[in-house]
């Protein structure tokens, strides 16, 4: 049996990102954006997804969300993961497990801060497999929330 601090310093050592991002709107905007799965369908993804055909989001604690991808180069991805903590308006934390590799389990945690005039988005995804993994989701979060900050913009939001 595995020592348990040797667990958790290993998963400290794992790597992880942080991204922050300022929007001029409401924290309930930016929440909505994370917990309708109609508006996951609009913004989700990097910048090379096409469409999201599913997005599905059973928002409670031990509920789980799913969402398929669909890439310009015909590849489908396929992301789901549990809910872990809900403080709405200001916090998500779920699990993070692709379907094509689903030993490789992280956790993501999605912070809203409001400030003067809008609020900040604080993304923290911690728990990678490895560093590779970690630059390939750098990549996705990044082109992601482009695109949520386009969709905040526009008149569906």
């Amino acid at each position: 049996m595995a020592n348990p601090a040797s667990r958790e310093t290993e998963e400290q050592e794992r790597p992880s990102l942080t991204l922050r991002r300022h929007y001029r709107v409401a924290p309930d905007k930016v929440w909505r954006a994370w917990t309708d799965p109609q508006a996951l369908k609009i913004w989700f993804g990097a910048e090379q997804i096409v469409s999201v055909p599913l997005a599905e989001v059973d928002l409670r604690v031990g509920g789980r969300f799913r969402v398929t991808m669909l890439a310009a180069d015909g590849e489908t991805h396929d992301v789901s993961g549990i809910y872990r903590e809900i403080v709405p308006n200001r916090k998500l934390v779920f699990s993070w497990a692709w379907r094509s590799t689903p030993e490789r389990e992280s956790l993501v945690t999605v912070q809203i801060e409001p400030d003067g005039n809008g609020c900040e988005l604080v993304l923290m995804h911690q728990q990678f497999f490895d560093q590779a993994a970690r630059d390939g989701h750098n990549h996705g979060w990044t082109g992601g929330l482009v695109k949520l900050e386009s969709w905040l913009g526009s008149a569906a939001a």
